[in-house]
């Protein structure tokens, strides 16, 4: 069994094998390997004659296995997928067919797949908790089985920094991070906030404004209180506070970003109001709601300018500590908050 990086290597290297078992997660992923297999394997002149799917729920043993036999025309490949194959689930469930048979049926014939034939199946997990199936299992041996895992940091980093080099998107790395950090493990919701960000930025370069504008965090009248507290050097209800939102499962990234915009923003409205500018204009400026405008107005007033510097600056220290070392990131929040207050 390989995961879906290794498959991609592959597929980029050319080593290309004629059985595939592909399951997991993202089914965006699987799709878009499928499509890059056929576009190694297949003329484009003559794709429709030689790319056949069937959906696995519903399509008889029989008809797949006949699909595969038939010779490819005017090329040297054909390709076979079948896509919701539910009968290489443990309990999966056919319809008006008996999944079992199926499975047998198939897993007699895997071994017998012409070379001019690639043999693709696959399903999606329906559940975070879902693991290989024992069908899949005895099946390793026959075919290539390949994982689709959930996407973590790094790789999905990677993915995402590909995503915006397609559109020719500038993002940074600090901001890429930052873009992941919020995002679901979902590659159809990913390619469409990567749309949404390109569109509004037009080419020039991404900055945190924009990924906060486009995609607020649900958790920003907690970081408005969080801020609120620790302006009154109340820290323990702000380490509650914090303790809540990492309860909740907020990415630490996220956490420190929100924190660090909120007093960008705080900096920005005792500026503004220093070159006389009124509570509208502001908050025009600053993409605020009034009433946030006003709110956030009455905490500028708790910080001097120098303060607020001292405290961007810890925010900035906090933000190289983690991303340079590998210290516990928990801590480190909580020692940024003490800084914050003793400031």
């Amino acid at each position: 069994m390989i995961d879906f990086l290794v498959l991609e290597e592959n597929i980029k290297n050319n080593k290309i094998d004629n059985k595939y078992i592909l399951f997991g997660f993202n089914e965006s992923l699987i799709k878009e390997n499928i499509r890059n297999i056929s576009k190694k394997q297949l003329d484009p002149n003559f794709f429709d004659l030689n790319y056949v799917q069937f959906d696995g729920i519903t399509s008889k043993a029989e008809d797949i296995i006949n699909s595969c036999e038939t010779l490819p025309f005017m090329d040297s490949k054909r390709i076979v997928v079948v896509y919701r194959a539910v009968f290489l689930e443990d309990d999966g469930k056919q319809q008006g067919v008996s999944a079992e048979d199926t499975f047998k049926k198939i897993s007699a014939y895997i071994d017998k797949v012409p070379e001019h034939c690639i043999l693709i199946l696959y399903y999606v997990f329906d559940e975070k908790r879902d693991k290989a199936s024992k069908k899949i299992k005895a099946l390793e041996k026959k075919c290539t089985v390949v994982e689709f895992k959930q996407l973590k940091s790094a790789t999905l980093q990677k993915k995402v920094k590909v995503l915006f080099e397609e559109r020719n998107q500038p993002i940074e790395k600090a901001e890429l991070s930052l873009f992941c950090s919020g995002l679901d493990n979902n590659m159809d919701i990913i390619i469409n906030e990567v749309e949404k960000l390109c569109c509004y930025a037009l080419g020039r370069t991404i900055t945190k404004e924009d990924i906060f504008l486009l995609a607020p965090p649900k958790s920003d009248s907690d970081i408005f209180n969080l801020v609120d507290y620790v302006s009154q050097k109340n820290t323990k209800v702000a380490l509650d506070i914090l303790n809540e939102l990492i309860f909740r499962g907020e990415k630490f990234p996220v956490i420190l970003s929100m924190i660090e915009r909120q007093f960008k923003i705080i900096l920005s409205l005792k500026l503004g109001s220093k070159k006389g500018k009124n509570l509208e204009v502001l908050s025009k400026e600053l993409h605020l709601n009034p009433y946030i405008a006003e709110k956030m107005m009455a905490q500028s007033k708790k910080f001097t300018e120098e303060k607020l510097m001292k405290i961007l600056g810890h925010c900035l220290e906090s933000e190289r500590i983690l991303k340079s070392s590998s210290v516990d990131v928990k801590i480190e929040l909580e020692r940024l908050l003490i800084k914050i207050a003793l400031a």
